[in-house]
């Protein structure tokens, strides 16, 4: 289903974080929210999740989404945020068992399915290595992983995720943007917050960009991502070229 947004505005500490912000994401596509520090995509997330209050409304397909009761809305969609972490001592795959918690009730705990749904989030995040480890003795890119297996485990139908390549090597930077795709082609709605503007182009078919908390620019990523767009945005020089192996977007900065 498409998420609509209509007129998102945050106000925080007297400061006007986001301005009237309105954008549509398609379903079945990757669509990557890309600008500079401080542009308001954090905020943007977790006010699509509800998790952070703003005006505006937020619709995902037919349904107001931050009208939904908390328990269904965490069964329609799962928010990765970044360097998240527990107060409680628990082992990978207890942190991401809690992502079944929405699907289930006080007398259908842990049954056979819940326990299938979780091993497989935990393969797709690259996570079943580690699974029986302490949350504590992680790395930042083996809690990014965790973070995502446990939003796999919610089996969201949006997903929503603020810098999920973030502290992660090539490899597993390239894995995980590869499954965002593979999840989008299952017909899962994925907002991906992003700093690497080369990789929103290569894997990436839609295109948010927030600048000082308002769009600058949305539309599919092989339009939409300009040199003059990033001159604007980021004020930097850049040439978009084609990429000689995918044909898609590359981007050459310029000193």
């Amino acid at each position: 289903m498409t998420l609509q947004a209509h007129a998102i505005s945050v106000e925080l500490g007297g400061r006007l974080i986001l301005d009237e912000v309105t954008f549509a994401a398609p379903a079945g596509r990757v669509t990557a929210l890309v600008g500079p520090n401080g542009a308001g995509k954090s905020t943007l997330l977790r006010a699509l999740a509800g998790t952070q209050r703003a005006r505006g409304a937020v619709r995902f397909g037919e349904v107001d989404l931050l009208a939904l009761p908390r328990k269904e809305r965490a069964r329609t969609l799962a928010l990765v945020e970044q360097d998240v972490h527990s107060e409680f001592s628990l082992t990978v795959r207890q942190a991401v068992e809690l992502g079944r918690t929405p699907h289930q009730s006080s007398w259908s705990w842990g049954s056979a399915d819940d326990e299938a749904v979780v091993a497989s989030a935990l393969q797709r995040a690259q996570a079943a290595e580690f699974a029986g480890r302490q949350l504590g003795t992680l790395s930042g890119g083996e809690r990014q992983r965790v973070q995502l297996a446990r939003a796999l485990a919610q089996e969201p139908r949006l997903l929503l995720l603020d810098e999920p390549t973030n502290h992660l090597d090539v490899r597993a930077q390239l894995h995980t943007l590869a499954l965002l795709q593979d999840l989008a082609a299952d017909g899962i709605t994925v907002i991906a917050a992003l700093h690497d503007l080369s990789l929103a182009a290569e894997f990436c078919d839609h295109l948010v960009v927030l600048a000082a908390g308002r769009i600058a620019a949305a539309g599919e990523t092989t339009t939409t991502l300009t040199a003059d767009l990033i001159e604007a945005t980021y004020g930097v020089t850049a040439d978009v070229l084609v990429h000689p192996r995918s044909g898609r977007p590359l981007i050459a900065f310029s000193r």
